[in-house]
This record gives C-alpha cells, structure tokens and sequence, in this order.
C-alpha cells in the first residue's frame, strides 16, 4: 500500500486529466447515429488548429508507429528513396519500418546529441539530380534524446535545392506542447499521437496531409488497406469512420481539444518552455550534463540526463521508483542505462515540476549519485522569477 498518487514522469504516456478520465466515462454511442457526427465532425474540424494547418487531418485507432506506416504507404511505393535522419531511437525505429516495407532509406548519421542538420540535407538533396528521393522524413523532438530539430530549416534546405520530395514529420511527442507550424513550414504528412501533449490515454494517431501528399496518395503510393487515406475521405466529411472507431478515446480527444482551447496554444507553449528551463536550472545545478548539447535544440517536452561517472541510470530510476513512487522515462538504445528522461509535458503545473525535481535529488542522495544539492531549488527559484 502507498499512499498519494504515482508521480508518472515519463515523457509519455503522460498524466491524463481528470477532466479528460470524466469524459471517457460514459457509455458508447452509435457510431453510425446523428450525435456520434457531431463528435466526428467536431474533431476532425478542430484538430487543424492544433496541427496548425487548413488541410485534412486523418484519425486512426493506433499507436504513433501506426501514423508513421500510414505516412509511408499513402505516399510511396517499394523502391521509393526516403532521406531521413538520425537524431535518436524514435527516428531509427522509422527508419526500420521504411526498410521493412520495402522502400530505400537514406540514413543520414548522426550523434544523438544534436538535431538534424539542414545543411546536409540540403546537399544531399542537390546532389540527388533524378529526384530518386520522393520524400524527407523527419523527427521533430525526438523522445529519446531529448532534441528538437529545426523543421523550418529542413524546408528552406529543401526548397533552395529545388528538390520536390515530400516533406514528412513526426511530431508525436511535440503537438500540444511545443509549436509545430504545418503550413506555415511546408510540412505534407504530419504524424501525432494521442498519448502525449494531447494528454489522452495511448490508443489515437493522427495524420495531417497536404494537398501535395492527397494527390500522391491518389496518384500511387503502396498497396494498402487499414491505413488508406482515401477510404477516410468520404466517411469523415459526415463525421463517420470507414470503420468502428475508438468511441470512448474521442469522448476524451474532444475534451483535450476544449481544454487547449481554453488555455489557448501559445499559453500552452509558454508554459512548457518555462517548466523545460526550470528543469534546466535544476540539472545545472546538480553539475550534471544534459543530452543534447546545444541550447537551441533543448526539448521543451522532456530533459534527458546522463549520468556522471558512468553511473547506471537504471538503479537510479529503480531507486526513486521504489522510495518514492515515481516513474522517469529510461535510455534506449545508444544511451541505455546512460540517461534518465524527465518528462515534463502535457497536464503539468509548477508544483508537479517541484514534486519531480525534488524526488529526483532525493533520490541521487539515496542512490548515491555524485552530484551538487540545489538543484530544486534553482527551479524553484527560476519559477519564481518567471511567473506567467
């Protein structure tokens, strides 16, 4: 038995709102019937604003792997290039699915400490003279290292290399809490998740398409079925699905939606922006290293740590799991065991912010992890300063 609530800080699933938990709760409508279009129409209408975009947004009953293999299969066909970039474990996994579908993807390295580099895109575009690229694929904030890539820069890279890929992105740990500008930075498939800034439960993922990536959808794009943009046409300009959809996941979505609204989206961006600095001041007075190494870059969703002295991350996290009933998000792949993830997203307010930075520091103290004291109190002390 404990007592209090679990400290879930993760940088996804995040916490859902006890709003959101309310409207789940109630019994499944005919999804078929006149008031289930209302709720179909209503999001569908009211996600472009968060995806910040005026084209149609598409909702599966999936996690985010399923909205990147609909990204992929809508637009290309086997054999197709695909430039993507290295900038940790989530952009490597689309990777993989893009090689196990049958396309061919240009890996571009990277360190797992810095974002994608525009520059090399660029030139790696111009120097595709045949145009065997049909599209660039995209990380925004990679939930592994912690990294926010320019997206902005990607676009202009491409369109000084005159090149006419697509321009695809995945945003599933970044829409809902740090600004993500569809159209304005020519984005053509946008893929989300539910689980994340959104606040939901796991179980929703989302495209958000442009006229330029429809018409190649029409046009070709690989044999599909379940994940085919054009059956989610028709059905959704009356609000419906082709199929039976996640009815109670909608419920809470169109709440989500409301309570963003509400808050409105630059608020929501401010205030991830001062909890990520907060938490900043407090690593850096720890004397410990963050992942990402330049400023610019630093996710706004979620700080990973790495470790001193080749300490493992891994008894850290187990200890503050077990002392004081917190979960930290842990290091995959190249930084297993080598970093802890401080998620600090989505249905979020400063006190949350105190509780988590406190229990780590306790829990270094615990664990015996070489660091300086202060840390939460140089959160404190910025959040003070910084009031919204």
């Amino acid at each position: 038995m404990r007592s209090g609530r679990h400290f879930l800080q993760i940088p996804g699933p995040t916490n859902t709102p006890d709003r959101i938990l309310r409207a789940m709760h109630r019994a499944v409508m005919d999804h078929r019937g006149p008031e289930f279009a209302e709720l179909g129409q209503s999001v569908l209408r009211d996600l472009k604003s968060v995806f910040q975009t005026k084209n149609r947004v598409v909702i599966y009953p999936a996690s985010g792997t399923g909205a990147w293999e609909a990204a992929l299969v809508n637009v290309l066909t086997p054999g197709d290039q695909v430039l993507m970039y290295e900038t940790g474990q989530f952009a490597t996994l689309w990777k993989n699915m893009a090689a196990k579908l049958g396309f061919d993807p240009i890996f571009m390295q990277g360190d797992w400490r810095t974002g994608a580099n525009a520059e090399a895109i660029g030139a790696q575009l111009a120097a595709d003279g045949g145009h065997r690229i049909k599209a660039v694929c995209m990380v925004h904030n990679d939930t592994a290292t912690g990294i926010t890539s320019d997206i902005a820069a990607v676009r202009d890279a491409m369109d000084d290399a005159n090149h006419p890929a697509l321009l695809m992105v995945d945003t599933i740990s970044s829409l809902g809490s740090i600004n993500f500008r569809t159209d304005a930075w020519g984005v053509d498939v946008v893929v989300a998740g539910s689980q994340k800034g959104l606040m939901l439960p796991p179980g929703l993922s989302f495209n958000a398409v442009s006229e330029k990536a429809w018409a190649a959808c029409e046009a070709g794009g690989d044999r599909r079925s379940y994940w085919d943009w054009r059956d989610m046409a028709g059905p959704n300009d009356q609000g419906f699905f082709p199929y039976t959809p996640a009815t109670t996941l909608l419920y809470g979505l169109r709440e989500a939606l409301d309570m963003l609204s509400e808050e409105g989206l630059e608020a929501v961006f401010a205030r991830h922006a001062r909890h990520a600095e907060a938490t900043r001041c407090a690593v850096e007075a720890w004397g410990l290293e963050i992942l990402a190494v330049n400023a610019a870059e630093r996710s706004n969703a979620l700080t990973a740590v790495l470790m001193p002295d080749n300490k493992g991350a891994d008894a850290l996290r187990a200890e503050i799991l077990d002392s004081f009933d917190m979960s930290l998000g842990t290091g995959l792949n190249k930084v297993a065991d080598r970093v802890f993830r401080i998620g600090h997203l989505g249905d979020f307010n400063d006190l949350m912010l105190m509780g988590t930075l406190s229990g780590v520091e306790m829990g270094m103290i615990r664990a015996q992890v070489a660091h300086q004291t202060g840390g939460a109190q140089a959160a404190l002390e910025y959040l003070a300063a910084h009031a919204l």
